[in-house]
């Protein structure tokens, strides 16, 4: 039987330019997994919170970033990048790049002596001495327990909330002051719903972002906001050195990590969340059905 140098599970970004790299590298890399699948099934109208400089796949001969996809197809993307748009980049990207992703799912992992048995979809089995998993964030979503008793159709994730639409005329809670939670109660609003945010934080956190420009960040905005990075201006650059961040006293990177993770959302959603009732600084201790409500 065929043994795989490494089995990439996973056909995101990270799974993308992982493989393309181990390839170049003269590794035997297999890729399993449905092509940016994670961020086909996020809301329909959603924006990235990461600033454009920030969003590029890495590939080896450095050919095949934002940029090149707009010039090669012609296109003008919006800033931010709008999910959709960013979804066609990451399956651009495969196609030029690894044109021989394999989209069956891995149902089964196992160590064994000398490396890893992988039981896929199918019922075959593959043998690899290396695995990367490359999975996202999809199998990971919190629910909460106290939203067990009702009806499942009643509760969803913002993971799940594809179609907003669905919920023109309804009365919708949200709970949460993250990203995740402040979109989704905008395009809820937007889709005709009626919206109520609660969180347990004593209010809502507004990031600032370096200005999208046609030509780019200057000096000053990068070095105040540098590329990928999270947190405020000094916190952002503990958080972006791997290295200066360790060095850093332990309660000061408690407190740094802190700061820079925090629930928050883009300061682009601010002018489209008048619609939105807030209610904080509460946190939801019990639910139940009354009526159809």
């Amino acid at each position: 039987m065929r043994v795989d140098d490494v089995c990439v599970i996973g056909a995101g970004p990270y799974g993308l330019t992982t493989t393309a790299h181990l390839r170049a590298s003269g590794v035997n890399a297999r890729i399993l997994g449905d092509v940016m699948s994670f961020w086909r099934t996020m809301p329909d109208g959603m924006l990235l919170r990461s600033s454009r400089n920030a969003i590029s796949l890495s590939d080896p001969a450095r050919s095949l970033s934002l940029d090149d996809f707009e010039r090669e197809e012609v296109t003008q993307l919006t800033s931010p990048v709008a999910r959709a748009d960013y979804v066609r980049y990451g399956e651009w990207f495969q196609r030029h790049s690894i044109p021989d992703v394999d989209p069956r799912s891995v149902e089964y992992l196992t160590k064994i002596d000398g490396g890893f048995r992988l039981l896929l979809s199918d019922g075959e089995v593959l043998l690899a001495r290396r695995v990367v998993v490359a999975i996202g964030l999809g199998n990971f979503s919190r629910h909460l327990p106290v939203f067990d008793g009702l009806p499942p159709e009643r509760v969803t994730h913002s993971l799940h909330l594809r179609d907003c639409s669905i919920h023109r005329g309804k009365r919708v809670l949200v709970i949460g002051s993250g990203q995740s939670a402040l979109e989704a109660a905008v395009l809820l609003v937007e889709a005709g719903a009626t919206v109520e945010i609660v969180s347990r934080a004593p209010r809502i956190y507004w990031l600032a972002q370096a200005r999208e420009t046609s030509g780019g960040p200057g000096l000053l905005e990068n070095l105040l906001y540098p590329p990928g990075a999270i947190g405020p201006p000094g916190i952002n650059w503990c958080v972006k050195l791997p290295r200066l961040y360790r060095a850093l006293p332990g309660p000061v990177r408690i407190r740094v990590f802190t700061r820079a993770v925090r629930p928050a959302g883009s300061d682009w959603i601010r002018p489209r969340f008048a619609g939105v009732t807030e209610t904080l600084g509460r946190s939801v201790t019990t639910t139940e059905m009354v009526g159809d409500r």
